[in-house]
Order: structure tokens, then sequence, then C-alpha cells
């Protein structure tokens, strides 16, 4: 059994984490668990900065590049692969690091999921009619006799989630409110959470618009181009709709130029940088690790390794 508690990297893109988890998984005796809802796709290496097939073979890495991207990665599914790479990592006598930025899969993990039913498509189609027919602000109200917690949280304007909630109701005899209140975190060992961030915004734009410059030269476009000529993907795919892929997509079916294509690709990755450090900052017990030229993620390892010692 390996001395150190699990370790939890997050933090926004491009602000180091990469190097950051190889460096201390190294020092720990780890095996890295990718945290990053792209990298698990196949064929998309340029466009989420997978680590590089040195980097992977330095360290074990999983969960990486791993899912055809015709194909869906969800939380759930997440979680339960998480959990047994963990074990198997700890029969190992390695210390596991889950290491990235994908917000919602660490939330899932520490926190835990509602026990949702998959959509039932007679019961979604049945109250899909019943809102076109009555209108969804006499759905909503009918929420409000159901679920008065959820109705308050749901816009009657929201036909989407109106219409799960009623959904979830019928195909289980429980409120989605009190289904969301049966969560539990599928981690029951002691665990070290860190977060990359940046000391100033400003440092982080830049190192974002380095980063994807340097994709479009390492062919980044080309890359998209050949994931189209698959004919099995589509722009709606949850892979292609990826922050740059998306943007890339659409400025190969020409409703962009190239100057507009880069300016979308930058605005929409400082966007997900900024939901990133968000969630980071609403989740509890996280220790934040200032990052700027002077100080950078790899100056941290002493701090994280020392209170990995502690922890």
């Amino acid at each position: 059994m390996s001395e150190y508690p699990l370790l939890l990297l997050m933090g926004p893109t491009a602000v180091g984490k990469t190097a950051a988890a190889i460096a201390i998984a190294k020092a720990v005796n780890g095996e890295i668990i990718n945290v990053d809802s792209a990298q698990v796709y196949e064929s998309m290496d340029i466009g989420t900065a997978k680590p590089s097939a040195e980097e992977r073979s330095s360290v074990p890495h999983h969960l990486v590049d791993f899912v055809n991207p015709h194909d869906a990665y969800s939380a759930a599914r997440f979680c339960d692969d998480a959990v047994t790479l963990i074990r198997k990592i700890r029969a190992r006598g390695h210390t596991p690091v889950l290491a990235g930025g994908t917000m919602l899969y660490f939330n899932a993990l520490v926190n835990g999921l509602a026990p949702l039913p998959e959509a039932d498509p007679a019961i979604r189609a049945s109250l899909e009619a019943e809102g076109n027919a009555v209108g969804w602000a006499a759905m909503h109200q009918q929420l409000v006799g159901i679920d008065p917690q959820a109705a308050a949280r749901i816009h009657p304007n929201d036909p989407q989630r109106i219409q799960r909630a009623l959904e979830v109701f019928q195909i289980t005899g429980k409120t989605l409110s009190a289904l969301q209140q049966e969560t539990r975190s599928y981690l029951t060992e002691p665990l070290v959470k860190f977060a990359l961030m940046p000391a100033e915004r400003r440092w982080l734009h830049q190192r974002i618009e380095q980063r994807f410059m340097s994709m479009l030269e390492e062919g980044f476009l080309d890359e998209v181009r050949a994931l189209r000529a698959l004919n099995t993907l589509s722009a709606e795919l949850p892979s292609m709709r990826s922050v740059g892929y998306r943007q890339a997509w659409q400025h190969l079916d020409g409703e962009t130029d190239y100057d507009n294509f880069v300016q979308q690709g930058l605005a929409a990755t400082r966007q997900l940088a900024k939901r990133q450090m968000t969630w980071v900052r609403g989740m509890q017990d996280v220790t934040h690790l200032m990052c700027s030229d002077e100080y950078s993620a790899d100056d941290h390892q002493i701090t994280m390794l020392a209170q990995l010692r502690t922890g």
C-alpha cells in the first residue's frame, strides 16, 4: 500500500497541469488517471493537448485515448472507471494521481451523482405532446405541485428541464429533488485536493493564446479534417463539441474565415478557463497553488509533497 493519500490535481486549461502531474507522480511512485473529458477520445491529440507518447511512457497514464469519438463518455462512466483504476493502482502499491480540468468529473467523483433514471422515449413523447397542447407554463405549474423545489430552480420557459423533472417523477415515483439528495462520494479513502491557479488572468490568457497558436502550427486543422473524413462524426457529437473542435468544424464548414476561427477558438478557451476556475472556487478543502512566469506549476512540487506526506 502506498504511503500517500489519493491526490486530485485540478485547475483551468493551459495552467501546466500535465507537467506538474507527471513530476508529482514520479515523486510518489504514482500513476496518473486522466480527468479530461476530451482527452479520452482517440485521434483527438493536438486540440486536446493530450500528453505525448514520451510523457505517457515516463509515467503510467490511464483513461487517455481509449474512446471512439463517435461514442459518448459520461461522468457516471468516468466515476466507475476511476474507482476501478484507483483500486488496481493501490493493489500495485502505487499512488493514484487524478489530474485534469473537467470539473464535473471531479465533482461527481467526490460528491457523487444522483441515481437518475435513463430517459423513457414513450413518457418523454407523451410529456412533449402535453406541453405543446397546454403550454409549458402550465406544465411548470404541474411541476410546482409535484416538486416545488425543482420548480423553483427551473424557469417556466425551460421546457427541456421541466420535461425531465416530470419524466423522472413518472418513471420513479420520486421527485427530482429527492433523488438529487441521494448522492454519496465514490471515494472512501483519504484524499488531498490541489488546484493550480493563475496568479493573474492576463498570464493565463497569454498561455492560452500561445498554446492555441502552437496547436495550429502542429496541424490542428489537419487533425479535424481527418476526423471529418471518417464520415461517422457530426458537429453535434459530444467529442466534436469540445472547445476548439467546434470552432474548427465551423471554419471547415465555411461558416467562418480563418481569422474569425482563431478569435472564436481563443474566446471559447478563455470562457472554459473561467468556468473551470469558478468550479474550483466553489469546491471545499482545495489548496490553491498560484502560478505565474516567476512561479510555475513545477515549483509547487515541494508544497504538494509536504502536504501529501502529512495528508
